[in-house]
Order: C-alpha cells, then sequence, then structure tokens
C-alpha cells in the first residue's frame, strides 16, 4: 500500500487555513482527514493548560504529527492545519517535523495573509485575541522551505485550494 499525501497548511491564526481545509475537502474527495492544532489542544485538561501551556501543547502536537503519520501509513491522504512555531518546547520544531515526516508524501503549504487583515479578522471571530496573529508571527519558524504559497487575502479560500491542488499534484482534484 502507497502512503497517503500529507499536506501541512502552516500560518497564523486568521490566515484562512481552516477555510482552505474546508474548500479542499469540497474539491476533493481524497482528503477527508484532518488534524489540527485546535482539535489536538481540545484534548488536554484545562488544569494541564493552565499549569504550562507550552509543555501539554507541544506533546499534543508531536503526538498530532504522528496521528496524521498513522494515516498516511494507512494509504490516507490528510490534512494538517497548524502553525511552525519556535518555542523552547518544540526547538527546533521545524526541523522535528522534517525528520518525522521523512520518506513521506509531506508538502507544506505557506497560508500568508498581512497581519492587519489577521487583527480584523480575530476580533471579527471573538474566539481569539487582537494581537494573537502578531505574537505567532514572531514565533513562526524562520527558513521554511514551502512547496506552495497562498495569499488569503488577494485569493479567495475555494481560489487558494485550486491553487494548492494545481501547485502540487498538478490538477485540481488528486
Amino acid at each position: 500500500m502507497s502512503k497517503g499525501k500529507i499536506v501541512f497548511l502552516n500560518g497564523v491564526t486568521s490566515s484562512g487555513k481552516t477555510s482552505i481545509v474546508d474548500a479542499i475537502q469540497f474539491k476533493s474527495d481524497e482528503f477527508f482527514y484532518v488534524v489540527a492544532n485546535d482539535l489536538f489542544e481540545n484534548t488536554i485538561g484545562d488544569n494541564y493548560l493552565r499549569e504550562d501551556y507550552w509543555k501539554y501543547l507541544s506533546d499534543a502536537i508531536i503526538m498530532m504529527y504522528h496521528t496524521a503519520k498513522l494515516f498516511s501509513d494507512h494509504g490516507k491522504n490528510v490534512l494538517i492545519d497548524g502553525i511552525l512555531v519556535e518555542r523552547p518546547e518544540l526547538k527546533p520544531h521545524y526541523e522535528k517535523v522534517k525528520d518525522i515526516f521523512a520518506g513521506y508524501p509531506f508538502y507544506i503549504v505557506e497560508v500568508f495573509c498581512p497581519l492587519e487583515i489577521c487583527r480584523q479578522r480575530n476580533i471579527e471571530r471573538g474566539d481569539r485575541t487582537e494581537d494573537q496573529s502578531d505574537w505567532q508571527n514572531k514565533i513562526m519558524a524562520k527558513d521554511i522551505q514551502y512547496d506552495c504559497t497562498v495569499n488569503t487575502n488577494i485569493n479567495s479560500s475555494e481560489e487558494c485550494a485550486d491553487s494548492i491542488l494545481e501547485c502540487l499534484f498538478g490538477r485540481s482534484e488528486c
């Protein structure tokens, strides 16, 4: 059995990752699995998050990557909705990700949106702080080798999904 494709959508909160995931899942019947930072954060008890947020979140994020590998091992394509941050608990995060997914059909997509637009989206969402995208941007991993970049300020989620599918797989349906 061949390994499933793993596509990591990397960007700060409110950059449009989840909307692109939804659009890819609508456009491609091969990408119906998704793992996401938010989903894995919800697996941690609130008392642990209050005790040492980054320690427990970092553990859950590494487990998320191994979960994505498990889907791939079973021939299933999977989308990762996340952000590569360089916190002491994860350093070197980007290098760890490359090691975990070595030998897998793994692609990293930069989901870009200007921070001022992300700030506005954070306010509109109401479940994020206005500056959350700003501080995530400051700790985001640097020098990432992206396979594809999309800009959600210029293009709709559907257009970004089409660009990703075309860029990575040479067709709009994988």
